[in-house]
């Protein structure tokens, strides 16, 4: 009984000095043989009724494609693929941030293709969500519900994270319903991963796994500091290497999904790569991170800005760059028209420059993200000084769902519903909150004619 009360007592003590930087809210004394005892439970009451589970539900489209022989005997009418809708659901996490008007952060992936989102609170009440805006190149989608007595999360500054600070991970795991884990940060700014087309992730022990997609990652003051979003496991769970997106792309990107219905990401206009050790002695400089400049495109934000091949960029305003991919990652999620200072070093001197972002380039996309009857259309815009303004159909695969729908190629999509378009933009926007029947407006030729979307 003595060995069992020292060990006690020395866990005691090692628990009270580990987490002596926790908040006086977040320390609740629980007293074990005299002694007393740390707990993260007041911080998880306080904010496990801003994390909800998510059912989704919809349709996908899926082409079973048709063996040779079967063509060939039926003749050239026989289609190349059996086009069929299948029924599916999924489940997933959302944090609530914005309890007065209801708005629910999640990942993209999680509610991708649904018809309904059901999102379920702590309380066990169950409200329809509706989708208000989604980026699927950063993973973020924006869901807005109706109901009261909601609680929010507070957003973090994610740039004041540092490796070893202590993390919480709430979700919904495997549908088994609100689950905590916790565990630290493990490092910063992780790009590379091919996980999503712009990474800058936070890295966590914290148990994830799946279903905790669009749930939260937060610090001991309950302030979000990230979305958890993917984790790296040969069988799919967990192996304490999970991946989150920092709260201040969540917030820069739901900002702009509410102020213009969706994302207009900034662009530098550079291409380049990792600053190498072998870089940096040949450029003079004993920097070890950074990213180093390649090309500047003809006309972009970094070419009016004085931004010259060879420059290798240290800073983002202020913060130090780690990699190529940290700083893609944070010019995309910030909007465009938004001015940044970035640390150039050059000749060996470090020195700043003023840059005003450019909208990146919208100027063609997949169909089927639009309307799954549009699988297999690449659209466009028009070129400028064409007789036609409009979104163009630049490929169409045969046999589609857009091609039987009736779309050809180089026809231009001038209206959706008896409103007139003039880009992808217009376009995006128009066909946001789709109803059940579309009407396309389309100019072939001289001709113009309606092709009718179910």
């Amino acid at each position: 009984m003595s060995n069992t009360r020292h060990m006690l007592s020395v866990l005691a003590l090692s628990l009270s000095m580990a987490l002596s930087v926790l908040p006086a809210q977040a320390a609740l004394p629980l007293s074990v043989d005299g002694q007393d005892m740390p707990s993260l439970a007041p911080v998880v009451e306080q904010v496990t009724p801003a994390v909800v589970n998510i059912l989704v539900s919809g349709k996908k489209v899926t082409r079973q494609e048709i063996p040779e022989q079967f063509r060939f005997f039926f003749g050239p009418d026989m289609p190349d693929a059996q086009v069929q809708e299948q029924p599916f659901q999924a489940l997933g996490s959302g944090v609530i941030i914005d309890a007065a008007k209801g708005y629910v952060i999640t990942n993209h992936h999680v509610i991708d293709g649904a018809d309904e989102i059901k999102v379920t609170l702590k309380d066990g009440r169950e409200v329809k969500a509706k989708k208000i805006g989604e980026d699927q190149q950063s993973d973020i989608a924006l869901l807005q519900i109706k109901a009261d007595g909601l609680t929010e999360i507070k957003l973090a500054n994610s740039e004041q994270l540092r490796v070893g600070d202590f993390a919480i991970a709430i979700g919904n795991p495997f549908g088994l319903g609100q689950t905590v884990t916790s565990g630290i940060i493990s490092a910063l700014g992780r790009s590379g991963l091919n996980i999503e087309n712009i990474e800058n992730f936070i890295q966590t022990d914290a148990a994830i796994n799946s279903g905790n997609s669009g749930g939260a990652l937060v610090n001991l003051r309950g302030e979000l500091i990230g979305i958890n979003t993917a984790i790296l496991g040969p069988n799919g769970g967990n192996i304490g290497i999970g991946f989150a997106i920092p709260s201040n792309m969540v917030r820069d990107l739901s900002e702009q999904i509410l102020k213009y219905g969706e994302v207009r990401r900034g662009v530098l206009g550079i291409m380049g790569g990792e600053l190498t050790s072998d870089l940096a002695k040949a450029f003079g400089t004993d920097k070890q991170q950074g990213a180093f400049v390649n090309q500047v495109m003809p006309n972009s934000a970094a070419d009016v800005a004085g931004i010259k091949a060879g420059d290798i960029i240290v800073k983002l305003n202020g913060k130090a760059v780690r990699s190529f991919g940290e700083l893609r990652a944070n010019i995309a999620t910030m909007g465009a028209g938004k001015t940044v200072i970035l640390g150039v070093i050059r000749d060996g001197k470090e020195q700043e420059v003023s840059v005003t972002l450019k909208q990146a380039d919208l100027s063609e996309t997949k169909a089927s993200v639009l309307h799954p009857a549009l699988e297999g259309a690449t659209l466009g815009n028009s070129e400028p000084g064409s007789k036609v303004t409009g979104v163009v159909i630049t490929k169409l695969e045969q046999r589609s769902p857009a091609a039987q729908a009736g779309l050809q190629k180089d026809d231009v999509i001038v209206g959706v519903n008896r409103t007139r378009i003039n880009n992808l933009q217009e376009l995006r926007t128009a066909m946001k909150n789709r109803a059940d029947i579309l009407a396309l407006n389309i100019r072939r030729g001289d001709a113009t004619l309606y092709l009718v979307l179910r």
